[in-house]
């Protein structure tokens, strides 16, 4: 993206742990220059230090972009003391889980362009891929600026509204760890037809990374893939009769899960 408004008026990071890292990390790679980012942070990790950025330091009086990366239940504490920049002259992007637009309008005016984004861990390695919506106030250039910026640690898309948030927290931000636990499942599955558990580990990670990766990669659709590795009467049809069971296989139990997630999503946010 082209960084000359933010390495002219800065660039605030609010919150430096693995999500901001990342982002950081993004951006200095595609050619931020350091001196143009803020980072305020209580325990800066040492490759933060190393990185040249200006680290809990005076800020500037009205940077372009204050991007929020701090744990929810800090925000209460660190969100105030940005107050000052609130009114519609920088663009507040916040990556923090669960907090809504309206906590930040509340303590910035409604005058105040926020965008409110839900990344997921795999933006550690790049892999990422983030919802975005922005308040009343957020302008078409200001989501371009949000997307370009969160575009360095994956893919990015676009919501209707803050409504769509918790059905995607429910999906991609919590289902990095349905997938963790889908290797965790087949790891034990194979121990339990005999094989040694770092094997069993190996295929079952390698196995669920793969797929994946072809899914991404391929022009078939997941429907698709899935069929072409079933031969009628084989070992994946035996397998498949079990996990596509209607009542007790695989989707109406992701159903439950994810449900229960977007539930409780909507009753943090209350």
């Amino acid at each position: 993206m082209d960084f000359h408004d933010i390495s002219t008026r800065g660039l605030v990071l609010l919150g430096c742990g693995k999500m901001g890292s990342a982002l950081l990390a993004g951006w200095l790679k595609r050619g931020l220059a350091a001196q143009a980012v803020w980072v305020i942070d209580p325990n800066p990790s040492e490759w933060v230090l190393a990185q040249g950025v200006r680290v809990n330091a005076p800020l500037p009086a009205a940077p372009a972009v204050v991007l929020v990366a701090v744990k929810p239940q800090m925000m209460g504490a660190a969100l105030p003391s940005l107050a000052a920049m609130g009114g519609g002259g920088t663009l507040f992007v916040t990556v923090a889980a669960g907090t809504t637009i309206a906590t930040y309008e509340a303590v910035l005016g409604a005058s105040t362009p926020v965008v409110r984004a839900m990344p997921n861990t795999p933006a550690a390695i790049g892999r990422g891929i983030t919802a975005i919506c922005g308040n009343a106030a957020a302008t078409i250039a200001d989501l371009a600026v949000a997307e370009g910026l969160l575009s360095a640690v994956g893919q990015v898309v676009r919501l209707e509204g803050e409504h769509q948030m918790d059905a995607v927290t429910a999906v991609s931000g919590s289902g990095p760890a349905y997938v963790f636990h889908l290797i965790e499942a087949l790891a034990a599955a194979a121990e339990a037809e005999g094989l040694a558990p770092a094997l069993a580990l190996q295929l079952a990670r390698a196995t669920v990374a793969g797929a994946g990766a072809l899914a991404e990669a391929s022009d078939e659709t997941p429907t698709e893939l899935r069929i072409n590795v079933t031969s009628p009467g084989g070992t994946t049809a035996a397998a498949l009769e079990v996990l596509m069971a209607p009542d007790t296989g695989f989707a109406p139990l992701l159903r439950r899960a994810v449900k229960a997630a977007a539930n409780r999503g909507r009753e943090l946010g209350k």
